[in-house]
C-alpha cells in the first residue's frame, strides 16, 4: 500500500507541474524499489507480479528524474 500511495502522490506532483516533482520522483523510485525487493522474497504469483510492476515503475521514475 505504501508503494501505491507514493505513486499516487507523485502523479499529483506531476499534474500540478510541481517544482518538487523531480525530487519526489527520486523518493518514489526508492519506495518502488523497496516494495519490489519485499515482494520478490515471496513465491506467490501476485507477489511476483507486484515486484515486476514496482521495478518497472522505479525504472520509469529514474528516467523522469533527469
Amino acid at each position: 500500500m505504501l508503494c501505491v500511495e507514493a505513486c499516487m502522490l507523485f502523479i499529483k506532483f506531476m499534474i500540478a507541474d510541481s517544482p518538487f516533482a523531480k525530487k519526489y520522483c527520486r523518493l518514489c523510485a526508492e519506495v518502488c524499489e523497496w516494495c519490489a525487493q519485499q515482494c520478490q522474497q515471496h513465491d506467490h504469483e501476485h507477489c511476483q507480479a507486484c515486484a515486476a510492476a514496482c521495478t518497472k515503475c522505479a525504472q520509469e521514475c529514474r528516467v523522469h528524474m533527469v
